[in-house]
């Protein structure tokens, strides 16, 4: 799948691309990403990519003209019989969801727009924009970090970049619920007063009573930090008898 990003600060991808266990997805080119930088396409004499807005106020919009010639540019160079979608990343957009990115993982790939300054105009939006993402209610300086994220999430549900294929199953989200808690060695910590010890079932070797614990981890936990999520999971089926006879106790998370 290929990925083209339309933005003012290229650099700030560069890094992401070499370092972590999704790189592999990059250095395969299971995931492919080219970088337009905005300012290649601006307005002589000096490549201007921004004015200030009609009407007046702070900031200044991304105009028409560049970033119709940056897409023109990137449709042409896909060549693609069915266009690849373009995305704005914007505070007004849909928020980011697993199972949007599942969607991505699967398809072909898209464009996305790394706006900055006060916003785009509005005239291409209209005309261009299939979707608009956003990665939580606040306000970023551009688009270039909610990009990175989308291209995180599908790098590392690419086969064979994650070092065990059940990793990105056993994710927050991937059911609609919240992860459960995770531990390692050892199974004391002595520098730590009054810690507990690991749960004696993740000792055990029963490998049902172990999927259960954390699947019961799971209930709880999003019951209490996103009871949302419960509700969205019981609407779409994806609790069963036993979740549901856990969740009538009112649980609280007990390791």
């Amino acid at each position: 799948m290929r990925f083209d990003v339309i933005t003012l600060f290229p650099e700030l991808f560069n890094a992401h691309f070499v370092h972590g266990v999704t790189r592999r997805a990059f250095e395969s080119k299971q995931v492919e990403v080219r970088l337009w930088p905005l300012r290649d396409f601006g307005d002589p004499p000096h490549a201007r990519i921004d004015d200030r807005p009609y009407g007046g106020g702070p900031g200044m919009v991304l105009l028409f003209e560049p970033l119709e010639r940056a897409l023109a540019a990137i449709r042409a160079d896909r060549a693609e019989s069915v266009p690849a979608p373009l995305v704005n990343f914007s505070p007004a957009g849909s928020l980011l969801k697993q199972d949007t990115v599942a969607r991505f993982a699967s398809g072909t790939g898209a464009i996305l727009l790394c706006a900055r300054y006060e916003g785009v105009d509005q005239r291409f939006l209209d005309a261009h924009v299939d979707l608009e993402l956003s990665i939580g209610d606040y306000v970023l300086s551009g688009g270039e970090l909610p990009a990175l994220a989308l291209l995180d999430a599908v790098a590392r549900l690419q086969p064979g970049v994650l070092g065990d294929a059940r990793s990105h199953e056993q994710d927050s989200f991937s059911e609609g619920l919240l992860d459960c808690p995770h531990f390692s060695r050892p199974e004391q910590l002595a520098t730590l007063p009054g810690s507990r010890a690991v749960p004696e079932v993740l000792l055990s070797g029963n490998h049902a009573a172990i999927q259960r614990w954390r699947r019961d981890q799971s209930l709880a936990l999003t019951a209490e930090r996103r009871p949302e999520l419960i509700s969205a999971a019981r609407a779409a089926g994806r609790l069963d008898a036993r979740d549901e006879a856990f969740l009538s106790g009112s649980p609280t998370r007990k390791l």
